[in-house]
């Protein structure tokens, strides 16, 4: 069996990647496909999609080749040795094909089996310069390397609300340009009740400036029969005006959270009292630790931001 590696960050997987990537599966019978953490990641650069984020997004990926493989978190070049040393061929780009050729040697040195390396052509944006996550991320242009496409803002930097909106406006336009913009909601941290439609269209509104779109998203807390409900709303406002809105399902919070959330803390803070969970807000969310990881905070934004757009796919909402 021969093996195939490939690594990177993916922080947004694009056309460059899919090259290097299909490249591996075709050479190998199993790939090995290592994704660098964000520590290794943030070495060199200032900012990457956390990786709970970028591997969920590369094992979809990687499920539809119809071949085994496996993913694993590398802190250096080389990635984890008894593992890499297994492999017959490395993939590399023209960008890292010294980085291959270094890994290769220092792997001769050890006595090891030879690395064949494999390298693949930079896949180019509609510009010329080569794609690449920093590009995407920035709004330059798309995936695939596209900037003619449906240009929107995101009222937020939170990875989360971002790539929740990149994975529904891909869904309905194909391609799109997607930019964070760092707005303030205009409404308290914690949002409660009304306050939560507000803050989204606030984000919306202070969001879009010269894009195609502006889209906010807000989550917050309100009083029902039940108890406390989490309830998520997503704002979008386009250039003409047109604001459309919508809603994700609401979850219940455990009576120990709620109380301290009425009592003035935030989510956040109540999730930390009670359970010693911290950061929820950028990771999968109080969704992701209270339902054992059935549902997460990505899945739960994608469905507001899908209600937010129903009634731009249907002309019968037109009055």
């Amino acid at each position: 069996m021969t093996v195939s590696a490939v690594s990177g960050t993916f922080s947004v997987l694009h056309d460059g990647h899919r090259a290097l990537i299909s490249e591996a599966f075709r050479a190998g019978d199993r790939v090995l496909v290592g994704i660098t953490s964000d520590e290794f990641a943030l070495k060199s650069r200032s900012d990457v999609v956390p990786i709970h984020l970028r591997r969920t997004s590369l094992e979809a990926y990687l499920s539809t080749f119809g071949k085994p493989y496996e993913v694993v978190e590398i802190d250096s070049v080389y990635g984890p040795k008894e593992l890499m040393d297994t492999a017959d061929i490395l993939v590399v780009s023209e960008e890292t094909a010294d980085a291959g050729l270094e890994v290769a040697r220092e792997r001769s040195s050890r006595g090891v089996k030879p690395l064949e390396i494999l390298t693949v052509p930079l896949v180019r944006a509609a510009d010329g310069s080569k794609i690449s996550s920093t590009g995407i991320l920035s709004g330059a242009y798309s995936r695939s390397g596209i900037s003619d496409c449906p240009d929107i803002a995101v009222g937020s930097l939170n990875h989360v609300k971002v790539e929740a909106v990149r994975a529904v406006m891909e869904r309905i336009y194909g391609d799109v340009r997607i930019t964070a913009v760092d707005v303030p909601s205009g409404v308290p941290e914690q949002p409660k009740e009304g306050a939560t439609r507000e803050g989204a269209v606030n984000r919306a509104s202070n969001a879009i400036g010269g894009h195609d779109m502006g889209v906010g998203i807000e989550a917050g807390v309100f009083e029902r029969i039940d108890g406390l409900i989490d309830v998520q709303y997503c704002a979008v406002l386009d250039r003409d005006g047109r604001l459309t809105v919508g809603t994700g399902p609401g979850f219940q919070y455990p009576p120990p959270v709620a109380s301290l959330v009425r009592s003035g803390m935030t989510v956040g803070q109540a999730m930390k009292a009670v359970f010693g969970e911290t950061d929820i807000g950028s990771k999968q969310g109080a969704i992701g630790y209270l339902s054992k990881g059935l549902l997460d905070r990505r899945t739960l934004t994608e469905q507001a931001v899908t209600a937010a757009m129903v009634p731009r796919l249907d002309d019968s909402y037109e009055v």
